[in-house]
C-alpha cells in the first residue's frame, strides 16, 4: 500500500521549484548510494553487467571476515602460501602482489591488510585456499554469500578478479556490497585507510590514492584490467554524511581519481540536511486489519534527516509503502514500512519507518467488521 505524503508543508518553505544540479561523469558504470538508507541519488548504467577486476576483493573480504565472526577464523591464523598461489598471484604473475614466499606461512590479518592495501593477488588466493581448500570452493561461498545479500548481478569464479569470462557483478552491486562491508563490520574497516604496507622489505603505498587526498575518504577498492578499464568503490563520511561511490570502465588510475573525487564531492555538496520529522513524530498511519486499533502511527528510528538537492525543496512529495494487509499483533518498534522522498519524480532519499505502538488483536466485532470491508472492498 502507498500513502501520500504532503512532506513539502512540513519544510514550509516558499519560492520558484529548482531541478536537481545536473551532473555526469566520464565513467561508464556509476552509482552514488547514501550509506545510511542504500538510497541511489546517481546512477549511470548501475545494472549493467561488468568486469570487476580488483573491486572482486570486496566479496572475498566479505567472506573472511563473516568466517572471523563465525569463529571458523582468527586474525592470527596462519595460512600457507602454495604454489598456485605464488604462481598465479605473485611477482611472477605481473599483477598486484603480496609478495609472499612460497611454501611460507602468513597471519590472516597481514593477509587481510595485503588484499585492501596493496590488492595482492597471492594474498587473496592464499586466504580461499585456507578457508575453503581450493580458490573454486572459495568462489562458490562467495556466490552464496552474494545470493543472501541479494546481489542479483554478480557471479564470482575466483577470490581475485583476475579475468574470467563467467565473473560479473554491477556497480549497484558493488556499492551494495560496500555498504555491507562497512555496516557489518566496522571493527576491521580501519585497514581500509591506511597509507601503506611493508611485506618482504617491499613498501607499497594504498591503490586508493583517494585516502590520501585529504577529502575524508577512508575506504575502500580499486580495480583494473586491460578490458575492463579502471573502477573503484569509495566512501567517504565529508558533509555529515557518508557516500558510498563506484566509478568503472575509465581509460586511466589518474582518470579514475578525478571522476571518483568528483562524484562524492558533488554528493556531498549538492545536496542539504533538512530534519522534518523529530524523534517520535508521526509521519503517517498504516491500516491494521483485524487490530484492536484501525491503524498504528509510524515513526523513524530516532529523527529523520533527509539529504535533499540544493535550491529543490518545492519539487518535493513523499510516498510511505507497506505491504498491506498488515495483521495484529504489532510490536511497537517493528519495522513497518518506508518513506519515499521524491524530487521531480526522482528518487532521492529512502527511511525506515516502525511502529510507534502496539496493537494487538481486536475483538470478534472489529474482526468482522474488518472482513466485511475486505470483502466489499478488497484491500486497498
Amino acid at each position: 500500500m502507498r500513502v501520500l505524503i504532503a512532506i513539502f508543508a512540513l519544510l514550509s518553505l516558499a519560492g520558484a521549484a529548482l531541478a536537481q544540479a545536473e551532473f555526469d561523469t566520464k565513467a561508464k558504470f556509476a552509482v552514488l548510494m547514501d550509506y545510511e538508507s542504500g538510497t541511489v541519488i546517481f546512477q549511470k548504467d548501475a545494472d549493467a553487467p561488468l568486469e570487476p577486476a580488483s573491486m572482486t576483493k570486496l566479496m572475498t573480504l566479505a567472506v573472511v571476515f563473516n568466517e572471523i565472526r563465525a569463529g571458523r577464523v582468527s586474525l592470527d591464523d596462519e595460512f600457507f602460501v602454495s604454489e598456485n598461489a605464488w604462481r598465479t598471484g605473485g611477482a611472477a604473475s605481473g599483477g598486484s602482489t603480496m609478495f609472499a614466499e612460497l611454501n611460507s606461512k602468513i597471519r590472516v590479518e597481514d593477509l587481510v591488510r595485503s588484499v585492501i592495501i596493496q590488492s595482492g593477488n597471492d594474498a587473496a588466493i592464499v586466504l580461499a585456499e585456507g578457508i575453503a581448500g581450493s580458490e573454486a570452493t572459495f568462489a562458490l561461498m562467495m556466490n552464496e554469500l552474494a545470493n543472501d545479500l541479494g546481489l542479483e548481478g554478480s557471479n564470482f569464479t575466483n577470490s581475485t578478479g583476475l579475468p574470467d569470462r563467467n565473473e560479473r557483478s554491477t556497480a549497484r552491486d558493488l556499492a551494495e556490497l560496500g555498504r555491507y562491508l562497512i555496516r557489518e563490520f566496522p571493527e576491521y574497516y580501519h585497514y581500509f585507510s591506511e597509507p601503506s604496507m611493508e611485506w618482504n622489505g617491499i613498501n607499497q603505498a594504498n591503490r586508493n590514492s583517494l585516502v590520501e587526498m585529504g577529502i575524508g575518504v577512508d575506504g575502500l577498492k580499486t580495480g583494473h584490467t586491460e578490458a575492463a578499464g579502471y573502477g573503484s568503490v569509495t566512501s567517504t563520511d565529508q558533509g555529515d554524511r557518508r557516500l558510498i561511490a563506484v566509478v568503472h570502465g575509465l581509460t586511466s588510475m589518474r582518470e579514475r581519481t578525478e571522476e571518483a573525487r568528483k562524484l562524492l564531492t558533488w554528493g556531498a555538496r549538492a545536496f542539504e540536511r533538512f530534519t522534518p520529522y523529530a524523534e517520535g513524530q508521526i509521519v503517517a498511519y498504516a491500516d491494521v486489519y483485524g487490530g484492536a486499533k484501525p491503524n498504528v502511527g509510524l515513526v523513524g528510528q530516532g529523527e529523520i534527516a533527509l539529504y535533499l538537492p540544493r535550491g529543490s525543496r518545492q519539487c518535493l512529495s513523499a510516498t510511505v509503502n507497506y505491504q498491506a494487509p498488515l495483521l495484529p499483533p504489532v510490536r511497537q518498534g517493528d519495522r513497518i514500512a518506508e518513506l519515499r522522498v521524491f524530487c521531480n519524480g526522482q528518487l532521492v532519499q529512502a527511511a525506515p519507518l516502525y511502529a510507534a505502538e502496539d496493537i494487538s488483536q481486536g475483538d470478534l466485532i472489529r474482526r468482522a467488521t474488518d472482513a466485511l470491508k475486505q470483502l466489499a472492498l478488497g484491500w486497498l
